[in-house]
């Protein structure tokens, strides 16, 4: 494992890399370590569901496992990974957001480096490589390789994210709104997608990919605190997020009259196996 240097420390590895996204995709990626601690209050986690289907499709116990966890945030999949008994790196490349991570847990290794560019050698023999709420930031012509490279071989590639659940009215109704008052709203697409993104990549590769169901309760405040962490209300800022937050408090007390969101998740999950190494 990789030596822990204070977070006021950690330089950014591959800081000369930069983006090969869109520049909206770079500034709406860079625009979570305005709302780090917001972030890390609001945001939900992952049922215990989600780590028994990548213990499952990857055909490995978590515990005592190597986990590298990437585009790591605030450090909300790192911790419960740990729970599970996983022996976790984190890589981050937000400072605000390391820092958040490394106050909630100071003795993981974390390393300020992009998933594009991962600063491990060839022969760090990963179990598992793990993108929380992550991928979709990356290019994957060289995040996937890179996944590769610093797995061991028959270890497994797992994308999971959170996705409001377009099955339950009030949810798609509500994304449906904001899109309308933020043109240009992120829309989730990636998440269905991952699968065939990565057999395009041509790598003889095999996702398989699985979608879990889930809610939790939290009060108006959390879900708003929740939305506006997201990367387009950080990326144009409180004054302009202020009146689509209001007028969601709204139309929220009226599904919700008791003030209690009961937020519903579809968690679209996509693991892929590194082939094992030739006999």
């Amino acid at each position: 494992m990789p030596h822990t240097p204070e977070r006021d420390q950690l330089p950014l590895a591959n800081d000369q890399l930069r983006s090969t996204s869109p520049p909206q995709h770079a500034t709406l990626a860079r625009a979570f370590d305005t709302v780090a601690a917001q972030y890390a209050a609001a945001r939900p986690g992952y049922p215990p569901a989600l780590f028994d289907a990548i213990e499952e499709l990857a055909g490995q116990p978590l515990a005592g496992a190597r986990v590298l966890d990437v585009g790591a945030g605030t450090g909300i999949a790192t911790g419960l990974l740990a729970e599970r008994g996983a022996r976790v790196t984190a890589v981050e490349p937000g400072a605000a957001m390391a820092a958040e991570l490394h106050a909630a847990h100071p003795a993981t290794p974390l390393v300020r480096a992009l998933g594009d560019a991962l600063p491990f050698g060839d022969d760090a023999g990963f179990d598992l490589v793990g993108y929380a709420q992550a991928w979709h930031w990356t290019d994957p012509a060289r995040s996937v390789p890179e996944a590769l490279r610093v797995l061991r071989p028959g270890g497994a590639l797992a994308l999971w994210w959170n996705v409001p659940d377009p099955d339950v009215d009030w949810a798609a109704e509500q994304e449906a709104r904001i899109a309308r008052r933020l043109p240009g709203y992120h829309a989730h697409s990636v998440a269905p997608e991952a699968p065939d993104l990565i057999r395009r990549l041509g790598l003889g590769l095999h996702p398989v990919s699985r979608v879990l169901h889930w809610t939790r309760r939290v009060p108006v405040d959390t879900h708003l605190a929740m939305l506006g962490s997201r990367s387009y209300f950080s990326a144009i800022g409180p004054a302009a997020a202020a009146p689509v937050l209001a007028a969601e408090r709204a139309a929220l007390r009226a599904v919700f009259p008791n003030g209690i969101v009961e937020e519903a998740y579809a968690l679209d999950l996509t693991v892929t196996l590194r082939p094992p190494a030739s006999s």
